[in-house]
């Protein structure tokens, strides 16, 4: 029998995060569970021409994992040298199960455990269980009709296709968010034509990157430097959220800038026109780009807006909505993926049979984004209300850390089985983070995003500074949960 204290879902950087948090506390009885055939998370996955970090690398990284940054903004190649870094410095590779396709998981109140069904590893029991499958790991691709005539070549660009050439082909890219604003500036050259169909345009600000020198890449592997840097690195981005939140004011000031910069960088009008979002700066996710708007600007590239799109598919091509048809060999899927109902992909069965899906049918929620009642043991990184819209995700992920391996913690000091959020913590918590969203540009900045629900509750993001957010998990509130 396959028998843990606990089990980690994913092996990206919350199921590093976890594991390492967890052998720093003297738990060495647990197995992460990764349904890929290699480890490593988004960044290893998502291996498309472009593909970087739009967090200063310094800042997004584990708080006790340092490494020498070649850039800036560490590009995905690099990303994936670090987190294999982490996962050899801390020997988790004998702590992970490789294509462990987690089916469903039950909670058995009598043993007070968590039986976790997987594809073709069958079947692991846990007093714990931690999700850290992460938002951004089921791609989206919409259905269209006549998709299955098409002859050519499609892929999402969460499973790029590096088997195919793309050079010198008519190539068609659907989505214009922060994947595609990646890709399109290195395949723009490559192609014969490039056709772009936008559904809505985004704010894109430039992007600050920079080449590390010897000397500062050797600064980087002092600790005391390295820390000093994240710290002047977090606070210099901590105060974006006065703009997302707090000043009005402030939001104008930077779409003001993003307009001189789609200006500078885009003479033609009427491709600028295009470009400009009908929403505030902020409601959806800002790109930071210096490549974008000019590959745009070039010859073969065209730019198909929302009443251009993509109405079907047949053989050769797209069918437009304004009845044109576009011949194209290979179509890229930059749609994004179900970050926000589909939070958890799995079937999750709890006390008394209560379904996870039951419960979050109106709308995804938990206490601190990552413990739910009636479901006990179970903790979410990365849960609902967690993500970071303007710092490091990774800093939330360590914050979420402390709340978890306190109640584990708890749990065993006091001889206990289980713990559990109670009904009214949550309720109460839930509605404290929708009150305060109301005061975001997520909100009520004119737009519809990925960040909201089929609801329209915005699932995806945090309200408030992130060191709020750390001060709500810094220590475990036993009054806010049931021990059993």
């Amino acid at each position: 029998m396959q028998t843990y204290r606990v089990l980690i879902i994913g092996s990206g950087f919350g199921g590093q995060c976890a594991a390492v948090n967890l052998l720093k506390a003297g738990i060495d009885d647990f197995r992460v569970l990764e349904r890929r055939d290699f480890f490593g998370g988004t960044w290893c996955q998502n291996t498309y021409p472009g593909a970087a970090v739009d967090v200063p690398s310094p800042l997004y990284s584990l708080s006790f994992a340092s490494y020498r940054w070649s850039q800036m903004f560490a590009e995905q190649a690099e990303l994936q040298r670090y987190t294999e870094q982490v996962i050899e410095q801390f020997r988790l590779r004998e702590r992970m199960e490789l294509q462990a396709n987690v089916e469903r998981i039950e909670w058995n109140e009598a043993e007070k455990r968590w039986a976790v069904h997987t594809a073709s590893k069958g079947i692991f029991y846990a007093q714990f269980v931690i999700n850290a499958s992460g938002p951004l790991s089921q791609p989206v691709i919409p259905r269209i009709r006549g998709q299955d005539r098409f002859r050519g070549k499609t892929f999402h660009t969460n499973h790029w296709d590096h088997s195919y050439d793309y050079r010198g082909k008519r190539v068609a890219i659907v989505g214009s968010g922060a994947s595609a604003v990646q890709v399109i500036p290195v395949i723009a050259p490559q192609v014969e034509q490039l056709h772009v169909f936008q559904r809505t345009p985004h704010w894109v600000l430039p992007r600050a990157d920079r080449r590390f020198g010897s000397i500062q890449r050797w600064l980087l592997g002092v600790k005391p430097a390295y820390k000093l840097l994240r710290w002047l690195i977090y606070w210099q981005f901590e105060t974006r959220v006065i703009a997302f939140k707090y000043s009005k004011p402030a939001i104008r000031l930077v779409q003001r800038q993003a307009m001189r910069w789609l200006k500078h960088q885009v003479p033609d009008p009427n491709l600028r026109a295009k470009l400009i979002p009908d929403f505030a700066i902020g409601c959806k996710r800002v790109l930071l780009s210096n490549t974008y708007y000019p590959a745009l600007s070039r010859a073969n590239v065209t730019l198909h807006t929302r009443e251009q799109g993509v109405a079907s598919l047949d053989e050769s091509g797209i069918n437009t909505a304004d009845g044109a048809h576009v011949d194209v060999d290979l179509i890229i899927w930059s749609t994004g993926y179900d970050a926000t109902d589909g939070v958890i992909s799995y079937p999750v069965s709890g006390k008394n049979a209560v379904q996870l899906r039951d419960v979050w049918a109106e709308y995804p929620r938990t206490y601190l984004g990552t413990s739910l009642p009636d479901f006990p043991n179970l903790f979410i990184v990365t849960g609902p209300n967690t993500g970071i819209g303007h710092t490091s995700a990774l800093f939330i992920i360590e914050s979420q850390m402390n709340y978890i391996l306190d109640c584990i913690r708890t749990v065993h000091a006091k001889g206990l089985r289980s713990i559990e959020v109670r009904p009214e913590a949550e309720r109460t918590y839930t509605a404290m983070i929708h009150r305060e969203m109301e005061r975001t540009v997520w909100k009520s900045g004119g737009c519809h995003s990925w960040y909201q629900s089929k609801s329209g509750h915005v699932i995806a993001m945090f309200p408030g500074f992130s060191f709020s957010y750390y001060r709500l998990t810094r220590a475990l509130k036993p009054a806010d949960h049931i021990l059993s």
